[in-house]
């Protein structure tokens, strides 16, 4: 496996139990868009959330990742094949995929070799969707301890391809014919120990802790359970999630 800009792989497991899930309502419109459900490639699969969903319309989906440690936590399923393998080299025969998704993922890729990929695997009237989320929506005060922990606590640690992330994959290049999707939103009722676990997840949290020895979220643990309140408390959270989706050829 050439190399690749890993930053998960050395708490996989953190991250699969960390993400908040993504709406079935986001996988039946991307069904409804796509003109045949022979086969879809869900790229950098992670522990395979998103093939999971795709599952339930088409006839087969490849889940790729570059992780073998992120896939070591998917789980198994008769119509998933899931493969250790970089996004751009893909290892599809031409003109046989139907949709490809990308579920935050896509702006830690080589674009342009990704996008020809795309354009080689990708079968006529082939869709490509790819999606992120960013902040969690909890109430005001929780809100600015979480922005204030990703913008002046994390500042200097974000790879510099999250700020595709920040801008809500506006700034992402996107050659293809664009459809207009729906809005949606992935939502849950967390406890605080679960937003805690979401906020070490991130990239930038990680590497503060490999560069400064402890960890970034410990300067604002006091603030935010303050702004919790009982720890054992379940709040409703949100996170819009920023879609594009376009027609391959």
């Amino acid at each position: 496996m050439p190399p690749f800009e890993d930053h998960f792989s050395k708490r996989a497991h953190e991250y699969a139990r960390s993400r908040p899930s993504h709406p079935r309502e986001l996988f039946d419109y991307l069904a409804t868009v796509t003109p045949r459900r022979r086969l879809a490639w869900d790229c950098g699969t992670g522990n395979g959330q998103a093939a999971r969903e795709l599952v339930r319309h088409f006839d087969h989906v490849v889940a790729t990742d570059a992780s073998a440690e992120q896939l070591s936590h998917a789980v198994p399923h008769e119509r998933i094949d899931y493969r250790v393998e970089l996004a751009e080299e893909a290892s599809l025969e031409a003109g046989s995929v139907d949709l490809v998704t990308a579920a935050v993922a896509v702006h830690w890729f080589d674009l342009e070799r990704f996008y020809a990929t795309v354009r080689r695997v990708s079968a006529a009237h082939g869709i490509l969707a790819v999606w992120s989320y960013h902040l969690p929506v909890i109430s005001p005060a929780v809100d600015r301890a979480v922005e204030h922990y990703r913008s002046d606590v994390l500042g200097g640690y974000w790879p510099e391809r999250f700020q595709h992330v920040v801008g809500r994959y506006r700034t992402l290049p996107f050659p293809f014919e664009e459809l207009d999707p729906p809005r949606f939103e992935m939502r849950g009722e967390w406890e605080l120990a679960q937003l805690v676990g979401f906020l070490e997840s991130w990239s930038a949290a990680q590497r503060y802790q490999e560069e400064r020895g402890h960890p970034a979220l410990s300067l604002i643990t006091p603030r935010l359970a303050q702004a919790w309140g009982e720890p054992g408390t379940r709040r409703p959270v949100r996170w819009p999630i920023f879609l594009r989706v376009g027609r391959v050829r």
